[in-house]
């Protein structure tokens, strides 16, 4: 493993084809997801992140994926998205940090894939606002996750000890859910999301 000294934190959205809630969250990654499949997407905007002394503050980062089934069982279909605002440093540590070779939550996702499709260098635009998360992507994704609110209060419900990179993840519906891309197409609005505060390299 490639000896670094990183760190990254700030905030996230993720979006899949399961009913709300997905039971990969609740039960792990042996669960039978809901369709039988599972479609979908992470989003991570980083508010404070380092990897060796290059300082990747304010950039984001998409990892999609298609699952033919069990989730664990490996097998997936994924594709990565960078902001091209990040400059040549920038994109050199975020490749190292999402390939998984320095540990890190990407780890254990880069094991499970079988059909890696790269890294694209695009416009992103992550939005929090309340509690509504969006990312978009010029012609290829469009997420908008809403937190899910129980009568008499005033913040979405919310999940603990799911994730082990999360410290606490609200539940949440797409209310958009479009993805079109190498080949692939999702329409996941309606379906299940989640949203909070991330912090790597807790895995």
């Amino acid at each position: 493993m490639t000896a670094a000294n990183w760190h990254l934190s700030g905030d996230f959205l993720e979006l899949c084809n399961c009913e709300v809630a997905c039971l990969c969250v609740i039960q792990g990654l042996t669960a039978t997801p809901t369709e039988g499949h599972c479609d979908g997407g992470f989003a991570w905007h980083i508010e404070d992140g380092e990897f060796n002394g290059v300082v990747l503050n304010g950039l984001n980062f998409v990892f999609l994926h298609a699952t033919p089934g069990i989730m664990s069982e490996g097998n997936w279909t994924a594709a990565i998205y960078v902001d091209e605002r990040a400059d040549q440093p920038q994109r050199e540590a975020l490749g190292e940090i999402l390939s998984g070779k320095i540990g890190g939550p990407m780890e254990n996702y880069m094991a499970l894939i079988g059909n890696f499709l790269g890294i694209k260098y695009v416009p992103i635009d992550y939005k929090v606002e309340g509690h509504t998360r969006s990312v978009s992507i010029p012609a290829i994704l469009d997420f908008n996750v809403e937190g899910l609110m129980k009568p008499g209060f005033s913040d979405a419900i919310r999940l603990e000890n799911a994730r082990a990179w999360v410290p606490w993840m609200a539940l949440a519906k797409g209310t958009r859910g479009t993805y079109t891309d190498h080949g692939l197409r999702f329409e996941n609005t309606g379906r299940n999301g989640h949203y909070g505060p991330f912090l790597w390299p807790r895995a």
